[in-house]
């Protein structure tokens, strides 16, 4: 792990892994998450020549938190990072919670990021033609209807669900999740990914809730960009399957962007979509670096 010391006083941590000239692949995990690194997607990416990063969004475990911070903020954290790493151009994949922050990217840093997926991404909240929570599972429902309520009732929230984070393993995340793991995903809980995802839940909530509250305000908030404007190349990948991000913010989102790649997936979910698809999503995304 690697902390960053920026401009503005904060404290960035942030892990690399892969080829130490490959291309930067800048991976934004979802919500509640942290940097931890999947070893299968790390060797997906160093077959294609890339060197995954991915960091702690402000507020989860060893990065300084930033209230009131928009989806669009990611975009200097990012720039901070490659300059660190002398990287001029990248590429990003933002999963769930992380497809706004790698759509921020494409808008915010053109030319340098060169194309951008979100797999499984929400939607901007309160647009028209989608019914934000519509399909979301119960427990996904409750949190944003907390987020949307305000700071107040969304940390009271939140704060009744890290002693279930905090020490979760492997063969109960599964039971954590809930209403939110479609049958297809509950298949996609082997025990490597289940250890992944259980883990990156700990380190999430490892130094509180800041990260979490301030991702879900961000995302029921103004994004501080212009979906309309994105001119980098990005793919929409989202599966019938998911009781997370349901659906239909993927239609919307491929309907809003324009020029963008479209993968509508009928049998995958929130987790399986991520497993099953990440050398197709990579092997597209290396496809901008001629």
């Amino acid at each position: 792990m690697t902390n960053l010391q920026l401009a503005d006083g904060r404290t960035l941590e942030y892990l690399v892994a892969g080829p130490a000239d490959g291309t930067p692949l800048v991976l934004h995990n979802g919500t509640p998450s942290a940097a931890v690194l999947f070893e299968p997607m790390v060797a997906t990416a160093a077959r294609h020549g890339l060197r995954v990063v991915v960091h702690s969004r402000p507020g989860y475990a060893g990065s300084s938190p930033q209230p009131g911070r928009t989806v669009a903020a990611v975009a200097v954290d990012v720039a901070a990072i490659l300059d660190e790493l002398g990287a001029d151009r990248f590429l990003t994949v933002g999963w769930s919670g992380g497809g706004p922050h790698a759509l921020a990217c494409a808008a915010l840093l053109p030319g340098r990021c060169l194309a951008a997926a979100t797999v499984a991404g929400v939607a901007p909240h309160g647009v028209e033609g989608l019914d934000w929570l519509g399909g979301m599972g119960a427990e996904n429902i409750e949190e944003f209807g907390a987020a949307v309520a305000g700071a107040g009732p969304l940390t009271a929230f939140l704060s009744a669900q890290v002693p279930g984070l905090a020490e979760v393993q492997a063969g109960q995340i599964a039971a954590a999740l809930g209403d939110l793991v479609s049958d297809v995903d509950r298949r996609a809980l082997t025990d490597e990914f289940a250890d992944y995802t259980a883990a990156t839940f700990r380190a999430a909530v490892s130094s509180g809730i800041a990260g979490w509250r301030d991702d879900d305000l961000a995302f029921v908030g103004d994004w501080g960009f212009d979906l309309g404007a994105v001119k980098t190349p990005v793919s929409v990948w989202q599966g019938a399957e998911d009781r997370m991000v349901p659906y239909a913010h993927g239609r919307w989102l491929a309907s809003r962007l324009t020029g963008a790649t479209v993968h509508l997936e009928p049998t995958e979910g929130h987790l399986s979509l991520m497993l099953n698809a990440f050398d197709d999503i990579v092997t597209e995304l290396t496809g901008h670096l001629a």
